[in-house]
């Protein structure tokens, strides 16, 4: 027997084309609307890890729409899958520089995260543009002082980026303007 099981076509998918096995297709390289997924490590300018995707799945995002912040999108454009990126993005192409004015005082039973709160702490609340990352300034018993600017205002951020694969989004994906599926956004 062959060792190649063949994948039964899903109902409904097209039949396969013959040109793209007579010839390897190029790659596809990272260019506006198109999907791409990637693995990251984020670390802040002392080199601490503050995030990172590798040992889960892959993030997938839709590339020229503003889905991630400008300095990593300027450094993928034109990558292909398999690449390996490092980039180090300043606050102005990153989540900007703080704003003053941007504290509010919230109930704390709307912070979402954990069970208690201390200053510092990152809590999630729901406003009418969705949830919202919130750095915590001061917690009293029933009141919390939060800022709204994004926890990562103001840091130089180092991205360290493996491309796992890159195709074309489909017309529904641009119309929305983000990615559907695998890693994406759920409807």
């Amino acid at each position: 027997g062959s060792a190649h099981k063949h994948r039964r076509l899903r109902p409904g998918a097209a039949p396969a084309r013959i040109a793209p096995i007579l010839q390897p297709r190029p790659a596809m390289n990272i260019a506006k609307d198109r999907v791409v997924q990637l693995h990251y490590t984020l670390k802040d300018e002392s080199g601490r890890e503050i995030e990172s995707s590798r040992g889960g799945s892959p993030m997938a995002y839709l590339h020229g729409h503003s889905n991630i912040i400008p300095g990593l999108e300027e450094a993928l454009e034109g990558k292909a899958a398999g690449d390996q990126v490092s980039v180090t993005v300043p606050p102005e192409k990153g989540y900007g520089m703080p704003r003053p004015g941007l504290t509010q005082r919230v109930p704390v039973k709307h912070l979402q995260g954990a069970k208690t709160w201390r200053p510092g702490m990152v809590a999630v609340v729901q406003t009418e543009q969705g949830p919202r990352q919130v750095q915590v300034v001061k917690v009293g018993r029933l009141m919390a002082d939060v800022d709204f600017n994004h926890p990562m205002a103001g840091k130089t951020l180092s991205f360290d980026v493996e491309i796992v694969s890159v195709r074309e989004a489909d017309p529904e994906e641009v119309a929305h303007g983000h990615v559907h599926g695998d890693g994406g956004h759920q409807h």
